[in-house]
């Protein structure tokens, strides 16, 4: 079993910028895929940003230049880095990990909300 512990939501201004964190319980060397995932009021979860074990990262084209994933594997924790954000970032923010077994976790979210 693995649990995601996510934190580092909140309100901000446009413009400003947020870091999000997601506290992996389990180690990472069974860890095959850690991602973001948001999902806005009555809109699908979308993936915002992916990152595998060999270092390759992906987003979302809406947040490409202002959006950084990126991992601490000596403390399991996956990091969302938002700088410029604007108001359309406004969501319910997730963490999400596959292991190599083919199971995944979800963290159990964090609001966003970026003021215009």
């Amino acid at each position: 079993q693995v649990q995601l512990t996510e934190s580092g939501g909140g309100l901000v201004q446009a413009g400003g910028s947020l870091r999000l964190s997601c506290a992996v319980s389990r180690r990472n060397s069974y860890i095959s895929f850690m991602g973001w995932y948001r999902q806005a009021p009555g809109q699908e979860r979308e993936l915002v940003a992916g990152l595998t074990t060999n270092g390759n990262a992906n987003y979302v084209d809406a947040v490409k230049g202002r959006f950084f994933i990126s991992s601490d594997n000596s403390k399991n924790v996956v990091y969302l880095q938002m700088n410029n954000l604007k108001p359309e970032d406004t969501a319910v923010y997730y963490c999400r990990v596959m292991v190599t077994t083919g199971l995944e976790y979800w963290g159990q979210g964090t609001q966003v909300t970026v003021s215009s």
